[in-house]
């Protein structure tokens, strides 16, 4: 485990902190160092708000000097995506419409790890209106893989995917509607956590679909994961649909053993028409696992198409629901590829609507039938390693759809079910770009996956590998 201060852990630094082993001014002058070298060529930052980070920062020493502490995050300089609103502070969504868009109130997850102490250093970029696989911005430019620059970082959690490989921030919230934090964590070589629908309050987050959107961190680590899960997690008077299920202690299950678990192996859909490089690594995550002590079994799925089809339709209807009055009004103010993707969903009879969401529960049923007794199910995030940011820029274009179905081809089932899926790094391709594999759990059973995915990165070091230069 690294000792510079930028290079840590979340869950290092904040006990580094808490300590006083390191300050919280020298840690924010490190990570703004490296975000200083690393911007340029990046663009993984919206916003950079250096002198105001090193005030705060200075501020939490003062304090933790007094024997005052915030929280667990106390003092840990930190960036999210630009569409989780802060009273006081611009957040663009990625967009030109809310480029000035400034909010009174402070989305509820943001303001958790506000009280825990973390220390602000700016927002990070996103697909516009987090509505795109890819990472590419028409209005301010394509974030790029730290790994290899000519590279998408996958999306719409763009900047938060490349930002934390990059070690540009200890972690970032993301979002994940159809993919937008898994993508990035297979593309960018980093831990990202798809939570359960209502696991995280959605209040004060910008809006894509209402029955999809999910609030999730990337960080290094299943060990960070757990440790902002546990913060953020839990009803909220803000929001109705937050769950009033118990909140566990996810950093305890992280310390749990893998024996004893049972993992599946789809026997189709997620196997099928898979890069080779894809393939070998599934292949050795599988036998890494089954090593540790996992028993390791075949599992027979529902049809994943209809899910995937059915996730697709239902982010189409409601987000053009959302959109509807600006696209009327500001058609002109939106990116061609978005623009036209939101149009299409004003295509979709209502009828056809409502008879998509009656069947979420029969097919939850199902899935829920073929996994039982099995404790997670494993399969790739995406078919292959990052293309390129040229090959997959087809803005509106006729192969538009074909390129964003293909990334997200194993990441919507997940959405429509509802279902919690843990992204880990789980190998590199001969070229030097990473792989992620996923872990899909059961409701609310996020434990379980942070539980499998700190097992891996205990016998593997994939997640604290880190691009070299930039």
């Amino acid at each position: 485990m690294s000792t510079e201060p930028a290079l840590m852990t979340l869950v290092a630094v904040a006990k580094a902190i808490a300590e006083k082993k390191v300050s919280s001014r020298e840690v924010t002058r490190a990570v703004l160092h490296r975000i200083a070298e690393w911007q340029p060529r990046l663009n993984a930052y919206m916003t950079i708000e250096a002198e105001q980070a090193l005030a705060a920062a200075d501020a939490a020493d003062a304090d933790l000097a007094k024997g005052s502490s915030h929280g667990v995050l106390h003092g840990v300089p930190m960036a999210h995506k630009d569409m989780y609103y802060e009273a006081g502070k611009v957040v663009t969504c990625g967009s030109l419409i809310r480029r000035d868009f400034v909010p009174k109130t402070t989305a509820t997850a943001l303001q958790r790890l506000k009280d825990a102490g973390q220390v602000r250093l700016g927002s990070l970029q996103m697909v516009e209106f987090a509505f795109g696989p890819t990472g590419h911005n028409v209005h301010y430019g394509a974030v790029h893989n730290p790994w290899n620059v000519d590279h998408i970082t996958g999306g719409s959690s763009s900047g938060s995917g490349s930002a934390v490989a990059a070690r540009l921030t200890f972690a970032a919230l993301g979002s994940d509607t159809g993919g937008s934090i898994r993508m990035p964590a297979h593309f960018c070589g980093v831990t990202g956590l798809k939570t359960t629908v209502g696991r995280v309050s959605r209040a004060g987050a910008m809006p894509l679909s209402q029955s999809l959107d999910t609030v999730g961190p990337l960080a290094q680590t299943a060990e960070d994961c757990a440790l902002l899960l546990g913060l953020m997690a839990g009803s909220d008077p803000e929001d109705l649909t937050a769950s009033t299920q118990p909140v566990p202690d996810y950093l305890a299950a992280t310390r749990e053993p893998l024996k004893g678990l049972k993992i599946g192996v789809p026997t189709a859909f997620y196997v099928d028409d898979l890069d080779p490089e894809v393939a070998r690594v599934l292949d050795e995550t599988i036998e890494t696992l089954r090593k540790d002590g996992a028993e390791i079994v075949k599992v027979e799925l529902p049809d994943q198409r209809q899910l995937s089809a059915a996730s697709q339709l239902v982010l189409a209807a409601e987000s053009a629901a959302f959109h509807k009055r600006w696209m009327i009004e500001r058609p002109q103010d939106y990116g061609a590829q978005v623009l036209m993707r939101l149009q299409n969903g004003l295509a979709i009879p209502a009828v056809t609507y409502l008879e998509t969401m009656r069947w979420r529960g029969p097919a939850l049923a199902a899935h829920n039938a073929a996994v039982s007794g099995i404790d997670a199910v494993i399969a790739p995030v995406g078919p292959i390693p990052a293309p390129t940011i040229a090959e997959s820029d087809v803005g509106n274009g006729p192969g538009a759809e074909a390129v964003i179905q293909r990334l997200t081809r194993f990441t919507r089932p997940v959405n429509y079910l509802g279902l919690p899926s843990l992204a880990i790094p789980s190998g590199f391709t001969r070229t030097g770009l990473p792989v992620g594999m996923q872990l899909i759990g059961r409701a609310f059973e996020e434990a379980v996956l942070l539980r499998i995915g700190a097992a891996f990165q205990r016998v593997t070091d994939f997640h604290a590998r880190m691009p070299t230069s930039a």
